[in-house]
């Protein structure tokens, strides 16, 4: 049992304001794994206003320094691998295999990546006269989520330490656990005191108290469109800079000229990885809709074989985060099954001999049209839609019907699916199967979003822009 009722504020653990307390459950098994403090505004505003103490002086170190600091963040991170991906399989329910090789690998990846865009990044360059500098945008709030945990935390706290911010965070409370020991890197790290702080809690009271706070220069929130939109409206009062990385419901155009049996398979497989929980995964599939009984057909076999089981095993994928998740994943399916799609594979219930834990089907739908709830509303879970298309101008414009537009996905010959991915409306747009970028910046269109995470394009979200004029006017003169 995980006992983490301590926030960590100006350098040192130290007890909450209120007496409020929240078990975390392990999805898997739907026992209690441990116990966390909830805390208030006022123990928000406690480090707020650390960070605020913290930023004048962290904010004047050099490049060296920080470069350094990353470096022994790397370090002690390290040295927590595995702890860090036992707790991520414990808080939410990731396969094992899943939690090391990616949910804990992608903070690895965040660190080496914001390291070697440090060493080289441009805070300062001479137009003319003009010079304009780039400098911290200053104290940070960062609101994160449960399904990617140290992923969401990294690509924000990387970029914001590399740059000279300083900052708090508060994750998720359905999975905290990950969050305590990242601190816990922190403080072994030698982060200077006030420069991270950590506050759990929920979003209706850490979460707007961070976000409304004036002493908060910039909130970068991560989850639902609807919880996105509330962080908006408690941070415009005070016109703070606001980050949001949202919902979406990314489309998966399966050219004409593609090998069907690839692309769909592939396409059944990204979207159940990690139990579906993933904003830009591939959840509308759109084949041409003459081929659409032979895409069923393949569809259906690569759905069976998603193994789902406890997270200790080698299944491919393991529970939902929630009970809550649970129910609405299942009311979506029957929704589905209701409005008339084709049940292709799965269903609702959960699978034979998974009666604890929050498990669900691997399921497919097929023949569903645009206007249908599973292809309008993000389910987060293993649920595919499969869409026909009666040509290509069709299928952009049914990828682009949606309020979305964090990702899509496009298969088929090289130089087609280049000219497809120029008309579809997407922060990113992933080809033929191509993995992740690190450098690549990762936010979308429309209602996903605003601003850009990863890499170099992450550094410029925590940045304000100077410019000096007549820095240089004696050698412009010369």
């Amino acid at each position: 049992m995980r006992d983490y009722t301590k926030f960590y504020i100006d350098g040192a653990w130290v007890e909450p304001l209120g007496s409020a307390r929240l078990d975390v459950i392990n999805p898997a098994t739907e026992a209690v794994a441990g116990v966390i403090a909830m805390g208030t505004a006022a123990d928000a505003d406690r480090a707020v206003m650390a960070a605020r103490k913290a930023f004048d002086a962290f904010a004047a170190t050099s490049r060296d320094d920080r470069v350094e600091l990353l470096q022994n963040i790397l370090a002690e991170y390290q040295k927590r691998y595995a702890d860090i991906a036992a707790a991520i399989t414990e808080e939410m329910g990731a396969p094992g295999w899943l939690a090391m090789q990616a949910q804990a690998a992608i903070g690895i990846g965040h660190l080496m990546t914001g390291i070697e865009v440090l060493k080289n990044y441009r805070f300062d360059e001479l137009r003319g006269a003009t010079m304009v500098s780039k400098e911290p945008v200053g104290v940070c709030a960062f609101i994160t989520p449960w399904n990617w945990p140290i992923n969401q935390i990294a690509c924000k706290v990387v970029p914001a330490i590399a740059v000279g911010c300083t900052m708090v965070l508060k994750p998720s409370e359905i999975a905290p656990f990950s969050a305590q020991l990242w601190t816990e890197v922190m403080h072994a790290a030698g982060v200077p005191a006030g420069v991270f702080n950590l506050v759990n809690g929920d979003g209706p009271t850490v979460g707007a108290a961070l976000s409304s706070h004036p002493q908060v220069d910039m909130v970068s929130f991560t989850g639902s469109t609807r919880a996105g939109i509330e962080v908006a409206r408690n941070a415009a009062p005070t016109v703070k800079r606001v980050a949001q990385e949202l919902g979406g419901k990314s489309p998966n155009i399966v050219l004409d000229d593609a090998d069907l049996d690839a692309a769909v398979t592939r396409g059944v497989v990204a979207m159940m990885n990690n139990s579906g929980q993933s904003c830009n995964a591939p959840s509308r599939m759109l084949v041409p809709a003459g081929k659409m009984a032979q895409a069923k057909t393949i569809a259906a076999a690569a759905a069976e074989s998603v193994t789902v089981g406890p997270p200790d095993g080698n299944a491919k994928i393991g529970p939902v985060v929630s009970e809550a998740q649970w129910h609405k994943i299942q009311g979506l399916i029957q929704k589905g099954i209701d409005e008339g799609a084709t049940l292709v594979s799965g269903g609702t219930g959960k699978p034979e001999g998974l009666e604890t834990g929050y498990y669900v089907k691997p399921t497919v739908f097929a023949d569903v049209t645009n206007d249908m709830t599973i292809a309008r509303e993000e389910i987060f879970g293993p649920v595919l839609t499969m869409l026909g298309y009666a040509d290509e101008e069709e299928a952009i414009a049914v990828g682009n019907d949606t309020v979305y537009g964090l990702a899509a996905y496009v298969q088929g010959e090289l130089g087609h699916a280049h000219a497809v991915a120029k008309k579809l409306r997407a922060g990113q747009v992933f080809l033929n199967g191509t993995g992740g970028d690190l450098m690549a910046p990762f936010g979308g269109y429309k209602q996903s979003g605003n601003g850009r995470e990863w890499g170099d394009h992450a550094f410029a979200e925590f940045l304000e822009v100077k410019a000096v004029l007549g820095w240089g006017a004696k050698e412009a003169a010369e």
